[in-house]
């Protein structure tokens, strides 16, 4: 494996690390705002635990995102000098940023934990507010840098020199709002079906009291009425990303897709292998004039395709099964939560019990959500190979020259199989010796 592979499998690794974390402190921070909402909406201190225990929750996972997204930022000076170069010119403004946000989350998330007990409902909202909005805003810089790299916008490059630098058309390029607000909501909705995951495991695994069964389903019900406006707004959202990738890198859509041909009426594959030689998706399913539409908001509308670029250009084009894999769960979680409230409204005056299979499906669409962001940030950079910043550096010449990076990458996967590991028993055990059955009985 070359040094640039090498690079990019361990900067990848850790980024596939943090990245858990990440969307989980952002999703679960929006369900404990609203969970306090719902306290004082409903005057139900039900809502209260649910927030109390979720906060729990995030308060661990934080303590691995910090150390994790450390270990990130370290590494884009360690991995990727040449870019950096770059970076530090033209976009350090949303890292600078960045910085405020999380001391934002960090103090309000210390100020709800140690004194939520004794702050009124108000403050105990406002102080949850600012932890969701520092999470939120993290995750918007963050990403504005990667939107960059796709749409690089605000210099120009002279003989291999920056010039003309400007900061704002930087941070606000062509791509910003529509993968900002896609990875937000993708995050909120993965946060919401987790938690449903929890609850439905509960409730699955029976054994509870009727106190127990009521608050486990009042958390169903609120975390998966998040999950299907998420799912929905996400959706939407995966619409007009692939409005951009249409204007500013198509390339990458033809890889998402598979076409190799420039054509009107373009269709839209599902599952299959590209294959060059044969010049179309083989054993996929078509449906004429689909990817034209979502493109171009016309079937008639024409979609550039693989062959109008030179090969080396090309991203690899197994990012076609990423893609499918991403929309594929995104659709199957939209169904399962419609499903959801399709039952909870045909049996609401009686309580009825959901059946086993539907709880067992709520279970597993938690690891799916996390499957489907995994696979879309894949995806999203894998697709914009051999690009770094695309169209300005190669990821050959922003990559370290630096050698022993096999080392580095074993030793970082060995840390990340351990916090994972440690991280899944300090919750368990906690959750275990703090069981839900005892805060019910007490006064929220």
């Amino acid at each position: 494996m070359d040094n640039v592979m090498l690079a990019r499998t361990i900067f990848g690794s850790s980024i596939a690390f943090h990245i858990i974390f990440a969307t989980l402190g952002v999703g679960i921070t929006l369900m404990i705002l609203l969970a306090e909402i719902m306290r004082i909406i409903r005057k139900d201190g039900d809502y209260g635990t649910l927030a109390k225990r979720w906060t729990k929750g995030v308060a661990i996972l934080l303590g691995v995102a910090i150390p994790s997204g450390t270990i990130v930022a370290v590494m884009l000076s360690l991995l990727w000098p040449g870019f950096m170069e770059i970076v530090g010119q033209v976009i350090a403004l949303p890292f600078q940023i960045e910085i405020f946000a999380f001391f934002l989350e960090a103090l309000f998330l210390s100020i709800y934990v140690y004194a939520a007990d004794r702050l009124s409902p108000t403050m105990r909202i406002i102080s949850v507010f600012f932890v969701a909005l520092g999470a939120t805003a993290s995750a918007v810089l963050i990403t504005d840098a990667h939107a960059w790299m796709n749409t690089p916008r605000g210099f120009e490059m002279v003989d291999g020199q920056i010039t003309n630098v400007q900061p704002l058309a930087a941070v606000f390029n062509p791509s910003f709002f529509v993968t900002s607000l896609h990875v937000v909501g993708s995050a909120y909705m993965t946060g919401a079906f987790v938690l449903a995951a929890v609850a439905a495991y509960k409730l699955f695994r029976g054994g509870l009291s009727d106190r127990e069964t009521t608050y486990h389903r009042k958390g169903l019900s609120l975390s998966l009425a998040v999950a299907l406006l998420m799912s929905v707004y996400t959706a939407n959202s995966g619409h007009d990303t692939a409005i951009m990738l249409h204007e500013h890198i198509p390339v990458k859509l033809a890889a998402a897709e598979g076409l190799f041909e420039t054509q009107p009426n373009a269709p839209l594959a599902i599952m299959g292998t590209p294959d060059p030689e044969a010049g179309r998706v083989v054993g996929g399913i078509e449906i004429p004039g689909m990817l034209s539409w979502l493109a171009t908001g016309s079937t008639d509308g024409v979609v550039r395709g693989l062959y109008d670029y030179p090969e080396e250009e090309w991203p690899p084009l197994f990012v076609h099964t990423l893609f499918n894999v991403m929309v594929g769960i995104g659709s199957a979680l939209l169904a399962l939560a419609g499903i959801y409230w399709l039952f909870w409204f045909l049996g609401r005056k009686k309580q009825k019990p959901f059946p086993k299979w539907l709880l067992a499906g709520i279970v597993v669409s938690g690891p799916l959500a996390m499957i489907g962001i995994e696979t879309g940030w894949i995806f999203s950079c894998t697709g914009r190979q051999p690009w770094t910043i695309y169209g300005f550096q190669l990821t050959s010449e922003a990559a370290t020259n630096s050698g022993n990076l096999g080392m580095l990458f074993v030793l970082f996967i060995s840390l990340y199989v351990v916090l994972l590991v440690i991280t899944g028993l300090v919750m368990h055990f906690y959750f275990y010796r703090n069981p839900v059955s005892e805060e019910l009985h007490t006064i929220n």
